[in-house]
């Protein structure tokens, strides 16, 4: 199908609003009922039909209960250095909790640690309660100190080794 300037049923949708003649199209809608999207040649028209998506109603929820957050404090109030880890300090599960590891031995500091893959809900927690999102996380006499980088930058700067001291004493 074509006008008379010339233009075939197929390229008509897109040239119809360029076309510079004074003689009248068939509408649109004739010209497009002619022609499914299938016979449109792909470079002129390149549609492809997205899949619809579900849309679910998410609820959000804090992982960090009073009951937990009760929990995290008693824990990290009654050791002085904790260290929320990936693995154990026996077994390390993760290079950046292997570091905090090994700079807290090096300077002969009693810590604990607490395995965070152990339970989910638990490392979801710590990071709300921390408001840090990534592990390991550090805790001196009941502050959060901060995770791996700035354990190291600390530890480089001998201020790690003076907070541990005075921590200690405590």
């Amino acid at each position: 199908m074509s006008c008379g300037c010339g233009v075939k049923g197929f390229h008509f949708q897109v040239q119809l609003r360029t076309c510079s003649s004074r003689h009248r199209h068939p509408p649109i809608s004739q010209v497009l009922s002619t022609f499914s999207l299938s016979s449109m040649p792909k470079l002129l028209f390149p549609y492809k039909p997205k899949p619809k998506l579900r849309t679910t109603a998410l609820r959000c929820f804090s992982a960090l209960t009073p009951e937990l957050k009760s929990t995290l404090d008693k824990v990290i109030t009654s050791n002085k250095v904790v260290l929320f880890m990936k693995g154990t300090k026996e077994f390390p599960q993760c290079g950046f909790s292997n570091t905090v590891v090994q700079i807290l031995k090096s300077l002969n500091a009693p810590f604990e640690t607490i395995n965070v893959l152990e339970n989910d809900l638990l490392r979801q927690a710590l990071k709300e309660y921390s408001n840090w999102p990534t592990f390991p996380q550090l805790y001196l006499d009941g502050e959060f100190f901060g995770g791996s980088d700035i354990t190291v930058e600390a530890y480089q700067s001998g201020e790690l080794q003076e907070l541990l001291e005075k921590t200690m004493c405590s």
